[in-house]
């Protein structure tokens, strides 16, 4: 395959195992792409490298982002199988199902934090760490999973709205220190039916977000501002394939796509969130 806007290039997705990330491998490698998936679980990325329709343009590697051992070992092997790296995702992340600042004992705000801040902050600059030199090379760029959460609040609970405001200004950081070499740029996802978990540390890691849409009344939508807007999870791609493409937007950095429904536009659903203290 080399039409389309990635030809040639090459990706790695970290958190590609599912949701988001799995849509944007196979999007990219329909757009020419091929690339390397990192994630914890070997399953779910021999699911991906299938649905990817060529194993010739999709490789698998299992790792923690929590570990730079793991995350330069996958920089390594696309280099090494793909000859360079044009593009990180950088995409793993948790969610803490909006649990409140007074609904958290002392206890699991303290591990809750430090394991949400470790994959999904953290996760993202040590990924960021491992590939910036090959990306230099290429004069590539790196797209990150922002969120809703990274602009307005109760997107989560404060853990998770925290963490994705840091991946904001993270993004916005490595826009500066990293041109005129490297794009960085972001999209800012709203609601997705997908596999996203929540903390092990708060005993959230067994939910997934597909099933929060699957429990919502029948006829009722998600509570943003277009009608029918999709929340599956290949209706995002789009914005990814457009800042990872250099003929396509050579000339954008430090920028957030936002591609949330119109969650900015919404208002107020209630005028406090804590009507229940």
């Amino acid at each position: 395959m080399n039409a389309g806007w990635l030809a040639g290039d090459v990706a790695l997705i970290t958190g590609g195992g599912s949701g988001i990330g799995a849509a944007v491998a196979r999007r990219f490698v329909q757009e020419g792409a091929r690339v390397v998936v990192l994630d914890r679980d070997p399953d779910r990325l021999a699911a991906v490298v299938a649905a990817c329709g060529d194993p010739a343009r999709a490789h698998a590697v299992a790792g923690d982002v929590r570990s730079s051992e793991d995350l330069h070992r996958a920089v390594g092997e696309a280099v090494t199988r793909f000859g360079r790296l044009d593009t990180l995702v950088a995409n793993a992340g948790i969610w803490d199902y909006q649990r409140q600042l007074t609904r958290l004992t002392v206890a699991e705000l303290d591990a809750g934090f430090d394991e949400i801040f470790a994959i999904n902050v953290k996760g993202y600059l040590l990924a960021a760490e491992a590939a910036w030199r090959e990306l230099v090379r290429t004069t590539g760029s790196i797209v990150m999973t922002l969120s809703n959460a990274s602009f307005y609040v109760n997107g989560g609970g404060p853990l998770y709205t925290a963490s994705k405001h840091a991946c904001l200004g993270l993004m916005r950081e490595l826009a500066y220190e990293l041109a005129p070499k490297v794009r960085v740029n972001g999209v800012a996802c709203g609601g997705m039916r997908t596999d996203l978990r929540g903390p092990e540390s708060l005993a959230l890691g067994g939910r997934s977000l597909a099933a929060s849409f699957d429990r919502m009344p029948a006829g009722r939508r998600p509570p943003i501002p277009l009608d029918g807007s999709s929340v599956d999870p290949a209706d995002f791609t789009g914005p990814y394939v457009l800042l990872a493409s250099r003929a396509q937007s050579g000339a954008i950095t430090g920028q957030a796509i936002q591609a949330d429904g119109g969650i900015g536009v919404r208002g107020f659903a209630t005028a406090a969130g804590g009507d229940h203290l």
